[in-house]
């Protein structure tokens, strides 16, 4: 894991491969308990049975949001950002889906930082990202993620 405590120590990351975090599995419960949190019950999510017959997948898949919100937590397994008042998530770019998440599959975020703006004392880090599926040869997504950090002091 990489720590990072202020600006000079994120920039000297610009254009660095950060890491990769560990395997998630990505359960039938996370799957539903997604579907009523955002209230997108489609059946190729949350009906096993009607999927194994009826989708050109033979299961389930997770929901394409479901593993966009896995970003967060698996990036603070790969950098560690120390002296911070806020962190905020600010955008996604040139976001593609290459292929679904079926129920069961592992997937880890793979990060490099790609670019880092200081706007007056907000840190601007822009990271292109990849969620790899475990045995795939496509990542289930790839883009870029922008967060802006403020540090103290």
């Amino acid at each position: 894991m990489i720590v990072i405590s202020n600006f000079q120590e994120f920039e000297q990351q610009v254009g660095n491969d950060l890491g990769v975090s560990s395997w998630h599995t990505i359960t039938q419960e996370q799957i539903n308990k997604f579907a009523d949190a955002t209230l997108d019950h489609q059946w190729i999510h949350t009906d096993p049975e009607r999927a194994k017959t009826e989708s050109p997948f033979k299961s389930t898949i997770a929901h394409g949001y479901l593993t966009l919100s896995l970003i967060p937590h698996l990036w603070k397994e790969i950098v560690k950002i120390e002296n911070l008042k806020m962190e905020i998530n600010y955008g996604i770019e040139n976001l593609r889906f290459a292929q679904p998440v079926l129920v069961d599959n592992e997937v880890r975020l793979k990060v490099k930082l790609a670019g880092l703006l200081n706007l007056r004392g907000v840190i601007k880090a822009t990271m292109s990202i990849e969620m790899e599926i475990k045995d795939q040869r496509k990542p289930a997504f790839s883009g870029d993620v922008v967060f802006l950090y403020h540090f103290i002091g």
